[in-house]
């Protein structure tokens, strides 16, 4: 046997713990309101204080790359989101995002930002988080992250309170990110009016991009809407 078809049939092997996969409408990013495929990964290493989805901390279903691939497709859109808990914590992940754009798909791949993004499929749209004082995980943006990341990609910055957004509206002026790629700015549900965090970007005239999660907006904390 070849060592091209070991790998093949390694990869075909491969297997991902998940904890759902649902079609929604995309509800943050630029990619907002496209008919999306969800697939939530099971597993986090970070607890950050704001975290929504901790149910994808513990439990899921393992499943086959094919069992995957074939029930996204099943949905019949073309926008395809790997999500969490943190999805490259799964080694396993990079192969799903590489066969997900084999496939045809757009895909768009939403990190927690502590681990790397260089083995990320070139043709993902990376989504990376990075981590505010009021996550409570800080300490652990992998800043290394922010040098590979191009003008399709984006980061999001969770905004918790006025400390956060003085903190966030540093990190963007020291990196000059808004010259490598679009950044995005949104209110953590629950502890920030969307309006005052707008107020402050129009005042400050930030070259960031405002946000709010759309699908809470439609469907609150209903889990797989």
């Amino acid at each position: 046997m070849s060592a091209a078809v070991g790998v093949r049939r390694e990869a075909s092997a491969a297997r991902l713990k998940i904890t759902e996969i649902f079609l929604s409408l995309q509800g943050e990013s630029t990619l907002a309101g496209w008919p999306t495929v969800f697939i939530r990964l099971t597993g986090c290493p970070l607890r950050c204080g704001y975290c929504d989805t901790a149910y994808a901390f513990h439990g899921g279903e393992w499943m086959s790359l094919d069992q995957i691939v074939d029930r996204t497709r099943a949905h019949g859109v073309r926008h395809v989101c790997v999500t969490g808990g943190e999805p490259l914590a799964q080694k396993a992940c990079l192969d799903l995002l590489k066969r997900l754009c084999d496939a045809g798909h757009a895909v768009s791949l939403e990190t927690g930002g502590a681990l790397d993004v260089a083995p990320v499929d070139p043709r993902v749209v990376r989504v990376v988080d990075i981590k505010t004082p009021g996550s409570g995980e800080e300490g652990r943006n992998l800043w290394s992250n922010l040098e590979r990341l191009n003008a399709q990609d984006q980061v999001k910055f969770v905004i918790c309170d006025r400390a956060d957004y003085e903190w966030s509206h540093e990190v963007v002026a020291r990196h000059r990110l808004q010259d490598r790629c679009t950044v995005l700015f949104s209110p953590s549900f629950g502890q920030l009016a969307a309006r005052d965090l707008a107020d402050w970007i129009v005042a400050d005239r930030l070259p960031v991009r405002f946000q709010v999660q759309l699908h809470k907006l439609l469907w609150g904390e209903e889990r797989g809407r």
